[in-house]
């Protein structure tokens, strides 16, 4: 029994200096260990502008006055003078042939028509 612990014990310090000195062979003294390796960078790829979303044509110009009724009441949905902007708008709409898109704004999308009409009084007509 003596013997076989013997054995085992030169066994066990053979194998550990064997992996000791397998470690030193990678490991050369004085210079620093290598650097992990940088991970892959890949390069950002391009997609196409499929997905966006398709704008739809603007309406026909209104012929009539009927026909410049339904985008005035959208122009002047939240005017305080709800009325008023419709007749307004009708006419502008019924001379220029345009209604502006929204409900402020953006007159310069009819021309100087819409945008330069004015009141008796000089104030702008349209809304």
């Amino acid at each position: 029994m003596p013997l076989k612990l013997l054995l085992l014990f030169l066994a066990s310090l053979l194998l550990s200096t064997m992996v000791s000195a397998q470690n030193e062979e990678l490991l050369a003294p004085g210079s620093p260990p290598p650097p992990p390796p940088a991970p892959e960078v890949k390069p950002p790829i391009f997609t196409p502008p499929f997905n966006t979303p398709l704008v739809s044509p603007p309406p026909p110009p209104p012929r009539n006055t009927k026909e410049c009724y339904p985008p005035c009441v959208i122009r002047c949905k939240l005017h305080s003078r709800k009325n008023v902007c419709l007749r307004a708008c009708v006419t502008c709409c019924d001379r220029c042939k345009c209604v502006p898109p929204g409900q402020y704004g953006n007159k310069e999308k009819c021309g100087k028509c819409y945008a330069n009409m004015t009141t008796r009084g000089g104030r702008p007509k349209c809304p």
